[in-house]
């Protein structure tokens, strides 16, 4: 059966989900999670959801993580997020893999829809009509690409510094703050917390 979003780094031949297949302002690149990096748990909620009906049937297959819970109840997408489980990746550093025998490279594909559509590259990305999503893809951004293997730099012997592995805890420490922030926040609008009244057991 062939699936959509499904694809893997050229390089290392690593098995990645597309989330994104472009970026706002940022044609070249996507947003990919790595399956093997994820716990079984999130594996298997992630595949369910690609092969789902919803997964299928999303142009962009961030739009159905938006929607999605893991199996400890976060959303798919935000709970990715703030685990570091996105990544910024070049587009033609992703070859997709539909059925599993035939690949092309995400640029290429990028290419052909675009010619299909009529439009150029920088327009695939989502639009304006789509405010949420796009503002997810805006937190995502800079946080992902600071938090990617890519962006930890290591020393010409290939050790990471204590200084940048700090770095990277930081970020991550920060990304996951915020979005706790905000996710409390929105709890409280749904239902507001309740004071406990203090009860007197009688004697």
């Amino acid at each position: 059966m062939a699936l959509k979003h499904v694809g893997r780094i050229s390089a290392n031949k690593r098995k990645v989900v597309v989330a994104y297949r472009t970026l706002p302002g940022e044609p070249e690149s996507c947003l990919v999670v790595t399956t093997e990096n994820l716990d079984a748990a999130d594996h298997d909620s992630l595949m369910k959801l690609v092969e789902s009906d919803a997964g299928q049937n999303s142009d962009e297959f961030a739009t159905a993580m938006a929607r999605a819970r893991l199996s400890d109840g976060r959303i798919m997408l935000a709970g990715f997020h703030t685990t570091g489980k996105l990544r910024k990746v070049p587009t033609n550093a992703v070859e997709m893999t539909p059925d599993g025998n035939q690949s092309i490279m995400l640029d290429e594909l990028n290419k052909m829809i675009a010619d299909q559509k009529g439009v150029a590259i920088e327009d695939l990305a989502i639009q304006s009509d789509s405010p949420q999503t796009i503002a997810d893809v805006k937190d995502l951004e800079t946080p992902t690409e600071t938090i990617s293997d890519a962006s930890v730099q290591p020393q010409s012997d290939g050790i990471i510094t204590d200084e940048q592995l700090a770095a990277q805890y930081r970020s991550q420490a920060d990304t996951m703050f915020k979005e706790a922030k905000k996710l409390r926040e929105q709890a409280e609008e749904l239902v507001p917390t309740k004071k406990k009244k203090s009860v007197t057991e009688s004697a």
